[in-house]
């Protein structure tokens, strides 16, 4: 491997195992989360620039935080006004030298997701901002996530940081009576980062790639830190769910298999059995709410490990259930339509998906359960433009080329 393709594969796997760490311990101590994102991408960028001549340091995250460090030090040093909390500020940045450079870093992740979850800021910003921030996303993909254009997503959290700086917004973990109102969020984008790491599995993005696994090394992390929470839990449960089925969703030459068609004995059966128990004990501590029910939706699909088929009404009625009563989104009434189908038949699930034809234009799901339940109705010929417009919407290759195949099968 040449130096330059050393150094660029070292940086993405610093940002796919620290970005988030990092960005929280120098949001920390400068209270701006902006300028400590400026910082970090310039330390990047340093080390693109450096690492492929002088080789790579010993502890690479250890080598960004200095340099982003130093980057905060001379911006504040250069800075014209606010003198006196100049000097604070220099103050507290050069903690960082001492605390944290040569030894292993805190994990101020959650404590940044928290902040991003203040009730001083807007709730609709709440998710979207745990996602750029401590997970690394760009608001492009992001904008994608949430329907909205990309430029508009930017401006939105350029705002809510400028915000958290004016505001002067604690960075420090809530006490135990303010954790409960700022949850929620933090399990929103705890969940919609898992999403987005469990959909690129095809993808060829170093910083998505580790994605899901950070996801749910942070859901664990919560759900320590508030016990008592059911839904905490029950995120836990959902996420090792998912996490048992990743070995059947790709066949040996790389193929996508949908969940119907996975081999269940590739499950792993060890994590399936923790995800029972977690969920279980959620169930002891609140009735389910919105991930509570999505996890027992999952129990429902892996009980085909042991009957050999999916309780499809009770799907139906979970799925009636968790639209009707939580917060869930538009993937979940595509859902919803799919399990009633399979449940009542292909014209009971085409009706449910021509409520949602207007929000689902560029949502490929939407496309993949309309072309599948046309091809189960016999319209094999709107089938074959649905499946077509889902591989258009579709950024994973194997999952594209699925798609295709079952346009030319009649």
């Amino acid at each position: 491997m040449d130096p330059d393709t050393q150094a660029r594969a070292a940086a993405e796997a610093v940002a796919r195992q620290a970005y988030g760490r990092l960005l929280a311990t120098l949001a920390k101590r400068t209270g701006d989360l902006a300028h400590a994102e400026d910082a970090l991408s310039g330390a990047f960028a340093k080390a693109l620039e450096t690492w492929p001549t002088r080789g790579l340091p010993d502890t690479p995250d250890a080598w960004l935080l200095s340099v982003a460090r130093r980057r905060l030090i001379d911006e504040a040093r250069k800075a014209a006004t606010h003198r006196a909390h100049e000097a604070e500020l220099i103050g507290r940045i050069e903690t960082l030298a001492a605390e944290d450079v040569d030894q292993a870093l805190p994990d101020d992740r959650l404590s940044l997701m928290l902040v991003c979850a203040h009730p001083d800021i807007d709730p609709a910003i709440h998710t979207p901002l745990m996602l750029q921030t401590v997970l690394g996303l760009d608001a492009a993909r992001i904008a994608s996530a949430f329907l909205v254009k990309p430029a508009a997503m930017s401006q939105r959290l350029s705002r809510v940081k400028a915000r958290i700086k004016e505001a002067k917004l604690s960075f420090e973990l809530p006490d135990a009576a303010h954790l409960p109102e700022r949850l929620q969020p933090v399990l929103d984008a705890i969940y919609a980062a898992y999403g987005t790491g469990w959909d690129a599995l095809g993808e060829d993005e170093g910083r998505i790639k580790g994605l899901a696994d950070e996801a749910r090394f942070l859901a664990s992390l919560t759900a320590q830190l508030c016990d008592h929470s059911a839904e905490a839990h029950a995120l836990c449960a959902l996420i090792d769910y998912c996490e048992a089925r990743k070995p059947a969703r790709r066949s040996a030459d790389g193929r996508f298999i949908p969940l119907s068609g996975q081999d269940t004995a590739l499950w792993d059966h060890t994590l399936i059995d923790k995800a029972e128990e977690r969920l279980r004990h959620a169930m002891t501590l609140a009735s389910p709410g919105r991930f509570g029910l999505e996890a027992a939706l999952q129990s429902v699909h892996v009980e085909r490990r042991v009957t050999g088929q999916t309780n499809w009404r009770a799907a139906a009625s979970l799925y009636d259930t968790l639209v009707s009563t939580t917060s869930a989104g538009f993937g979940a009434r595509v859902a919803r339509a799919s399990a009633h189908g399979e449940a009542f038949g292909a014209e009971t699930a085409l009706s449910l998906l021509a409520q949602l034809q207007d929000s689902g234009a560029a949502y490929q799901p939407y496309w993949a359960a309309l072309a599948h339940w046309k091809k189960r109705a016999g319209q094999n010929a709107a089938a074959q433009a649905a499946f077509q417009r889902a591989a258009a919407l579709s950024t994973d290759p194997a999952v594209r080329e699925y798609l295709l195949s079952q346009a030319e099968t009649d």
